[in-house]
């Protein structure tokens, strides 16, 4: 089940437990159940705190819950959890053992105080990058507060009740029985949903701060190098981020960062916001900017918030990044998350043994088809042009594939559900205008980036394609504005370019405040 390397890495982790805690599995005769056995077996001996029962009752076979040893608390996995989710099971662990989770003291505080009860559920696919983060945050909940009980479920092994409640995206978030959220989600995120004066408090906290010198606006690559790079010149540097990481938490593997044969998006993503931790830069997050006033008689760029909150600073470096374009047409909002998705990794395999398309013929397109034709019964890859762009490898590997057509020339034109979920998807030949029907299941949308300039229409020049037009320099149109990444006109959105446009963000802003 767990290979040498990984149990001794195990028995390392489970070093630090400081009280006991008790496995208890509920199974049957099935091979799931057999390797669920092997499994906790493993676990419970890396440890003299763990201990295992196998007489459990929990309405879904296999799964195994970890219990406080003296029964305050106790969170539950409906599923094995290894790949993504081994993390999950560790931590889980460790926090009920009485290990301290690695979240800001105030958080955990308001995390103990809630009052209530609160019955999550996680549906969880292996394969989901995204899922991860909301299941450990909510087993942190389990751990500390008595009144929050949680269950993580493979929606691959439990496929019946999957369909029965109609998850068609993971991780999908229940509580008490009711549809929670869906998504990427942290601690504070949750927090923020279910504690309204989260919101409040952190605004009047943001209000209160004074003046940046250089203040960024964005968290992913770009934002945190720009961040590094500021703080290391020893000026009073703030990041406000809608999210800490940006579109990176949304990728799934990269080998193509120079040094590093192979890591996976929220790793990265994790590793950044840690090296920007040991600067003192301010990271302001779950803030979105909603407007930029430009620096009038004070010398101060104002930057305002969603929350109500508003940041001054004598420069900026705006690297608020992009996201997945939408195909624009009509249903397909609709059918958000209920048969139309933008992740391929995370919701692939909701949909073993049905027919599905993937709208776009670039890279991230074709990779999408070849790794849902593993999985789905039949894959129909739709191309606006006349041919596929994607690398010559990619396409060989596709056009191999015996469960894959291909069709180009093709506008995707409407989504078609029944209500509930997407039954097809009508798409124009652009050849002969005839407009044809796919009965499909499920629509995964791969078709680029837009920018996330919305608010900044106005004070800073823009290109016909929503992206902040720059010079060399990173500089806008507004002196003392610079911007960098995938948000910008630079050619070629790249993790590595992003964080070197960041990095030049950052010295430019620097050379512009000693020079004013």
């Amino acid at each position: 089940m767990l290979d040498a390397a990984t149990t001794a890495q195990l028995k390392t982790y489970l070093a630090n437990l400081r009280t006991p805690v008790e496995l208890i599995a509920t199974l049957d005769a099935s091979p799931k159940s057999a390797e669920m056995r092997t499994l906790v077996e493993t676990v419970v001996e890396q440890s003299p705190l763990l201990s295992a029962r196998y007489d459990g009752h929990a309405d879904r076979v296999p799964s195994f819950a970890i219990r406080r040893a003296d029964g305050t608390a106790e969170t539950h996995f409906a599923g094995l959890p290894l790949g993504h989710e081994f993390t999950s099971l560790v931590l889980a662990l460790l926090h009920m053992g009485g290990h301290p989770p690695k979240e800001e003291a105030e958080l955990l505080d308001s995390v103990k105080a809630l009052e209530g009860t609160f019955k999550f559920e996680t549906f969880f696919s292996l394969s989901c990058q995204n899922c991860p983060d909301v299941i450990q945050a909510i087993n942190i909940m389990a751990a500390l507060n008595p009144g929050v009980s949680h269950v993580a479920i493979d929606g691959a092994l439990f496929r019946e009740e999957v369909e029965t409640r109609k998850v068609m995206a993971v991780p999908a978030v229940y509580l008490n029985g009711e549809p929670f959220g869906q998504g990427r989600m942290d601690l504070s995120q949750i927090m923020a949903k279910l504690d309204t004066g989260t919101i409040a408090r952190a605004a009047e906290k943001i209000a209160a701060k004074e003046p940046f010198e250089v203040l960024v606006v964005g968290g992913g690559p770009a934002g945190a190098a720009a961040s590094i790079y500021a703080a290391r010149k020893g000026i009073r540097t703030g990041v406000v981020a809608e999210r800490f990481g940006g579109q990176v938490l949304d990728t799934m593997g990269i080998e193509n960062f120079i040094s590093v044969q192979h890591t996976e998006g929220p790793k990265l993503a994790a590793q950044l916001e840690q090296h920007v931790r040991e600067y003192d830069v301010d990271i302001m997050n779950l803030q979105t900017a909603t407007e930029l006033i430009p620096a009038g008689a004070d010398g101060l760029h104002e930057v305002k918030l969603a929350s109500g909150a508003s940041l001054k600073a004598r420069t900026l470096i705006l690297s608020t990044g992009a996201r997945w374009r939408q195909m624009g047409v009509p249903g397909e909002e609709e059918y958000r998350n209920r048969g139309v998705a933008y992740c391929p990794h995370c919701d692939g395999p909701l949909y073993k043994g049905k027919r599905t398309a993937v709208i776009g013929g670039g890279n991230s397109g074709v990779e999408a088809a070849i790794d849902l034709a593993g999985i789905v019964a039949h894959v129909t890859l739709i191309e606006f042009d006349s041919q596929l762009r994607a690398d010559a490898v990619l396409q060989k590997k596709l056009r191999s594939l015996p469960n894959v057509d291909i069709i180009t020339s093709a506008l995707s034109t409407e989504v078609i559900g029944d209500g509930e979920k997407v039954q097809a998807l009508i798409y124009t030949d652009r050849n002969t205008d005839e407009s044809h029907r796919i009965d499909l299941d499920g629509i995964f949308v791969q078709i680029g980036l837009v920018p996330n300039t919305e608010w900044l229409k106005g004070p800073l020049t823009l290109s016909p394609r929503g992206e902040i037009e720059i010079d060399a320099h990173n500089a806008t149109n507004i002196p003392g504005v610079f911007a960098a990444g995938d948000v910008t006109t630079v050619p070629y959105k790249q993790i590595i370019v992003a964080m070197g446009e960041g990095t030049k963000a950052a010295l430019s802003a620097f050379d512009h405040i000693i020079r004013h």
